[in-house]
């Protein structure tokens, strides 16, 4: 029976949310406007304040649930909150609500308040009251608040009060000055938040926004207003999908290259069979993969946690978020900090029981084709001399043939006309092919010859690398081929000029033979073919002859020479991208590891990008130093989490690679503003696209298409129990390289960026951070997390990307996040030290009931606003929270962390004991 209220209680909640059909007016902004809205005001944000006080007496604690409810649609939850029951037997709870958009006139907002004595137990939830409000009759009311009453469910009994207004922040504050400054506050707030977090530039990179507002004391007793923002980005899904598409088409190109080289020798045409299997293999994975992820729904962005390990999945970044954070203090405007958060990038779907890329990587390394190394400029310069080869050639044979044919006709004129074509042909064929390339690979060429090895192929055939393996290389000499190759050159300059002095001489020879019949009178034979005509063209072609075959031989010499040393180039080139880089399953991690850190950095990129189009100093560091991408990890260095460092580190350092570079859209809409990713492996520029007005307010270098560099570095700091076991027992030696070398790369940036803008503001206090920075990690102190917290520090100062993951970005990566808000809310906004544990509390409890909204917490139960016992998850348990609280409710972690290493060294000393008296 009492389900069957429910069901009608929600029936009769969807019927009230329903609007007539002749009302159209959905402008929130003015509820008494008539029904001629316009178009583009059907949505707007609205700050809502909700104060729930419920008395229930069959729970400890309950779940306050705030949602929208649409005439068709109940949409997920707008907020969530966990209360305990207070002194006076209530419960008291107070809800900001931020709804970004798709707030209809029509809509309703419904409260409901759920008991949850037992948070592990989603069965033993049950709805203990509910109440419901329509948008419309709040703002048309004339109250600034709208009481409302909490019922049972089947709507007779009250158990509880709802207050619903809009937010004041200083409603509390006796003096008019401040409040008077307070809405000031709240309605810059809400303005920014309209004119620039709605705009198409915005949509592009973030979607599904989740926020919350606060309200903090500040040192002087003036007040903060803090918005927080989390937000998905469509980038999770875009960007994989361009990547797979680039690899397929790059692989494909290299297949079409190396089979259009022809018949080559066994070895080489072994190399080409490998080269060819190891494309067409990642060619079938990722047109699957690619085919999978189309068949998911358009609109999605999101990768939850639960899903990390999933195959199809393998190449989207896991619960990749925006988190952001604007501060609006007294008197001043909006600033925001902003941190990219998701899981530690790293291939989940081939676990890491062999570890991770670093050392998949230094184990599979085929020292067979690690002689010959060619970059993709070399290579692209080789396919371009094979082709002017394959063209030049035929049309000099051609001409040679053309210049025996006249010579036939003893015609001085069309002979010269000839002798110049051949003569332009053969200077292009010159300046085509005598490269320094095709010297540096005959020597490579020649270096491999020396030694004699074998392979076997893909193909099953075993190949002994020999002399006379190489394809055009001569059987007896093969240490003398730069000055062969010089001589053919040589020779085919030689044998031009010997046909163009016979043909000087044979028109001198014709001309003085014209001179004499002309002083004898005899023009007869001239037009009569007398017999010495004929025997002065036969005299003529037999004079040639020899020297056209001569430059024929030379010419095709030079090619059969060129041909093989470019096709080594481009067979190398092949090689080094394919089969040299590992089995295929490697180079699939590599590029799946790649892909999930390329849509973070570019998600963070463009918030900073946007973030400071009006900032000539920032766009100005663009042009001259690139941006900075400080990756932060809390990953240990104990069990699978090694690997998933090993994966991360080379995903980073695979980054720097890339660029970005500045576009115009073709339109304001998002789908125009989305960015495009362009180039191949090893060298991938993202364009990213903006509107016409703000292209134009940037420098000309960008707008005509300068690349913006990346440097990318990684620190990690090892911050679970886990990392406690390393540290005692293990081995953390990963960690200290990763930040050492990263310390390096950081102080290398920063030194550049003194160099190109001296005058930058806060330049000059970078040295004394990057001093502290170095002696932090050479103390190599147990879970030194102000390595983190200084390498943040640099990072804000340079105006660098933050990027901070965990192993699924949910439990540490939000408790990073939190304590650095809180910081930062403390230092640069003078948040008093009393508020700054509520702040904390608040923040980490919006942090959960966000997670749980949005997918991320799929199976979590727990609340991290006071981390008892029964609720603190295994993944705070860590003596780092002595960083995080200084109250006693937050000892339990690291007490548990205490018992839990002595238990262990018993028990390493009791097995030791025992091993000892069983071999006695």
């Amino acid at each position: 029976m009492n389900s069957l209220r429910r069901g009608f209680a929600n029936l009769q909640t969807l019927m009230d949310g329903r609007a007539p059909r002749g009302e159209t007016n959905n402008n929130l902004e003015n509820p008494a406007a008539g029904c001629g809205a316009p178009a583009g005001s059907d949505s707007s944000q609205q700050l809502l304040h909700v104060e729930c006080q419920v008395a229930v007496a069959k729970a400890s604690r309950v779940k306050i649930h705030v949602s929208t409810v649409d005439p068709y649609d109940v949409r997920k939850l707008c907020c969530t909150q966990i209360v305990k029951r207070s002194e006076d037997v209530e419960f008291r709870a107070s809800v900001c609500c931020s709804i970004d958009s798709k707030l209809q006139h029509h809509s309703r907002m419904e409260v409901r308040v759920y008991r949850e004595d037992d948070l592990r137990s989603h069965s033993s939830r049950s709805c203990l009251a509910f109440t419901s409000f329509s948008i419309r009759d709040l703002l048309r009311s004339k109250e600034p608040r709208c009481s409302l009453k909490l019922r049972t469910m089947d709507g007779v009994n009250e158990v509880g009060d709802v207050t619903v207004s809009r937010l004041q922040p200083d409603e509390e504050t006796e003096d008019q000055s401040a409040e008077n400054k307070s809405a000031v506050l709240c309605d810059a707030l809400h303005g920014s938040v309209q004119d620039k977090e709605n705009s198409p530039m915005m949509q592009a990179a973030l979607c599904s926004q989740v926020c919350k507002l606060y309200r903090f004391q500040t040192e002087d007793h003036r007040w903060l207003l803090v918005r927080e923002q989390m937000s998905e980005t469509p980038l999770s899904f875009s960007l994989p999908k361009q990547l797979l598409s680039a690899l397929i088409r790059e692989h494909t190109d290299r297949v079409e290259e190396v089979n259009a080289l022809g018949d080559l020798s066994p070895h080489w045409d072994g190399l080409r069979h490998d080269a060819v299997a190891h494309s067409l293999q990642l060619i079938g994975c990722y047109q699957q993969t690619q085919a999978e992820l189309h068949r998911l729904s358009t609109a999605s962005c999101f990768k939850a946690s639960s899903s990390k390990s999933d195959r199809h999945l393998q190449f989207i970044p896991t619960n990749l978020h925006s988190q952001r954070m604007e501060v609006t203090g007294p008197g001043s405007s909006g600033v925001w900090y902003e941190v990219v958060t998701f899981g530690a990038p790293a291939d989940h779907h081939q676990a890491f029981k062999h570890g991770g890329l670093k050392r998949l990587l230094s184990k599979h390394t085929d020292h067979t084709y690690s002689s010959a190394s060619f970059s993709r400029d070399e290579s692209c310069r080789a396919k371009r001399l094979l082709a002017a080869a394959t063209q030049l050639q035929p049309l000099i044979f051609g001409l040679a043939e053309q210049l025996l044919s006249v010579s036939m006709e003893v015609d001085s004129n069309r002979l010269q006309d000839v002798l110049d074509d051949l003569r332009e042909q053969t200077s292009l064929f010159i300046q085509a092919l005598n490269d320094d390339l095709v010297k540096v690979a005959l020597q490579d060429m020649n270096s491999r010859a020396s030694s004699r090895s074998s392979h076997l192929h893909s193909n099953g055939l075993l190949c002994e690398v020999s002399p006379s393996d190489q394809e055009g290389a001569p059987q007896d000499d093969t240490e003398n081929r730069e000055e062969e190759w010089d001589r053919t050159w040589a020779n085919v300059g030689k044998s031009l000029d010997c046909i163009t002095a016979m043909v000087e001489r044979l028109q001198e020879r014709q001309r003085h033979l014209q001179e004499q019949q002309e002083s004898t009178g005899d023009t007869k034979s001239q037009h009569t073919g007398s017999p010495s005509s004929f025997s002065s063209s036969s005299s003529w072609q037999e004079q040639l002859l020899p020297l056209v075959v001569t430059l024929r031989d030379c010419v095709r010499e030079a090619v059969t020479t060129a041909r093989a040393a470019m096709t080594f180039v481009v067979l190398q080139g092949a090689v080094a991208a394919t089969v040299a880089q590992g089995p295929t399953q490697i180079v699939q991690r590599r590029h799946a590891v790649f892909s999930q850190g390329l849509s973070a950095i570019v998600c963070g990129f463009m918030l900073k990008l946007f973030g400071g189009l009006e900032d000539p100093e920032f766009l100005q560091q663009l042009l001259s130093v690139g941006i900075l991408a400080q990756f932060e990890s809390l990953l240990s260095t104990y069990g699978d989490e090694v690997g998933m460092l090993e994966d991360m580190e080379v995903g980073v350092a695979d980054l720097s690679s890339m660029a970005f570079a500045i576009t115009e859209a073709r339109s304001e809409r998002p789908d125009d503003l989305q960015p495009t990713l362009t180039g191949a492996w090893g060298g991938f520029v993202v364009q990213v696209p903006l509107p016409s007005e703000s292209f134009r307010s940037l420098p000309e270098e960008l707008k005509a298409g300068r690349l913006i560099r990346v440097e990318p570095v990684l620190f990690n700091i090892g911050i679970n129990q886990h990392q406690s076991l390393a540290e005692r027992f293990g081995d953390s030696s990963l960690q200290e390289r990763v930040n050492q070398q990263s310390c390096e790369r950081l102080r290398a940036y920063c030194n550049k960026l003194r160099e190109k803008l001296p005058n930058m503001a806060g330049i000059q206090s970078l040295l004394d951070l990057l001093s502290s920075l170095d002696r932090s990690i050479e103390s190599k102190k147990r879970k030194n997390v102000e390595v983190l917290w200084l390498a943040a520090s640099v990072c804000r100062r340079v105006n660098g990307v933050r990027l901070t993951s965990c192993k699924s970005a949910k439990d540490r990566t939000a408790m990073s996040v939190t304590l650095e808000q809180c910081t930062i809310l403390r230092e640069q906004h003078t948040l008093s030290q009393q508020q700054f544990s509520s702040a904390l509390d608040n923040m980490r409890r919006s942090r959960l009931s966000w997670g749980q909204m949005l997918g991320c917490y799929a199976h979590s139960g727990f609340s991290v606003s006071g981390f008892d016992p029964a609720e603190c998850p295994s993944g705070l348990l860590s003596p780092w929270m002595q960083m995080c609280f200084h109250s006693r409710r937050h000892f339990y972690p690291v007490a548990f962390l205490l018992v839990t290493s002595h238990l262990l060294v018993l028990w390493l000393i009791f097995s030791l004991v025992i091993l000892l008296a069983k071999y006695q």
